[in-house]
């Protein structure tokens, strides 16, 4: 049986191991802390031009060679005068994400990570419809350089159904807020068949969230992080949009293979509306943890969902609102 081979313009690549037999998959894998005294499986990066044969070292690491924030100079005002200092401000460009070549939605967000951005994304708004997913790669309709690796595609094959793509850009605060409502999501989604977290575990999540960089450097992210049982942090992500910020971790976890993750729960910062109980439902969490309060429709949807939810979890404190 011949190696399949992929065919890419200067573009970066992740195959899946499921999409072709094993053997043709020698991957080596590189174990990197996602937070401090955690580890998470990621891929080595590799950069190539023309045909390359799958099995090599392709997949997207979780970092790019992008830039995330950008110097400018800014006129600080405080007790000690007026004077211009430089600051670090977080970049936010678009993205286009596709599905088979076909164009899904164009959201606002940091970039880095964006594979895994991409496919969270088709995960948590069901555009895959549980189809594998078989390679991400940049480039969309043309070179990377040429889109400024600004244009993502998921592919699977054909197999995925066509989607119906998304008028106008999505907001790095918004996402696709009210456009799906919960009937919908019953139509895709079951409820989960999850245990509940400890109570205390939940409380005390906050304070062992560490490691989000891009907040310290410029005080204008969002975090998503999983965590498992005991309330250790495994995997986090920062975004200038909070739903870009879960579908980091959410695409992450499905590229190692880690979905449904019923034995994890999800820490977000800011507040629990209704998509961040949408996507939680989506990629199969017990426990949605936020640091401020949900929406009267995310505590809805988490009911519905058996997904056990919590708000202002702050200290050793916190709100239980389902899965008491």
């Amino acid at each position: 049986m011949p190696r399949p081979r992929v065919q890419a313009a200067a573009c970066r690549i992740w195959i899946s191991r499921t999409g072709f037999p094993e053997r043709y998959f020698p991957f080596r894998i590189r174990e990197t802390g996602a937070l401090r005294g955690a580890r998470s499986a990621f891929w080595e990066p590799s950069l190539f031009t023309g045909g390359h044969e799958a099995g090599e070292h392709i997949r997207l690491g979780p970092d790019m060679s992008r830039g995330r924030t950008a110097r400018v100079l800014t006129r600080r005002v405080d007790a000690d005068g007026n004077r211009r200092v430089p600051d670090e401000l977080i970049v936010e460009e678009p993205m286009s994400i596709r599905l088979d070549g076909e164009l899904v939605a164009t959201t606002m967000r940091t970039p880095g990570d964006d594979f895994e951005l991409a496919v969270g994304f088709c995960i948590t708004e069901g555009v895959l419809a549980d189809t594998p997913v078989r390679s991400v790669r940049y480039c969309g309709q043309g070179l990377a350089s040429e889109a400024e690796y600004n244009d993502v595609t998921v592919d699977t094959g054909g197999r995925a159904p066509v989607p119906t793509p998304r008028l106008g850009p999505a907001s790095s605060s918004c996402g696709i807020c009210g456009t799906v409502a919960i009937d919908e999501l019953r139509e895709r989604l079951r409820p989960l068949d999850v245990e509940p977290f400890d109570v205390e575990v939940l409380a005390a999540m906050t304070d062992h969230i560490d490691g989000q960089a891009l907040f310290s450097t410029t005080g204008a992210v969002h975090a998503a992080v999983a965590f498992d049982r005991t309330g250790q942090p495994l995997l986090l992500r920062e975004d200038i949009g909070r739903h870009n910020a879960v579908d980091k971790v959410v695409g992450r976890l499905h590229m190692d293979g880690l979905l449904p993750a019923g034995d994890l729960g999800l820490w977000v910062s800011g507040r629990a509306s209704f998509e961040m109980a949408q996507k939680a439902w989506a990629a199969g969490f017990a426990s949605l943890v936020a640091v401020s309060g949900p929406s009267a429709l995310a505590v809805e949807t988490a009911r519905t969902a058996n997904l056990q939810l919590a708000g202002f979890a702050r200290g050793d404190r916190l709100n239980l609102y389902t899965g008491d």
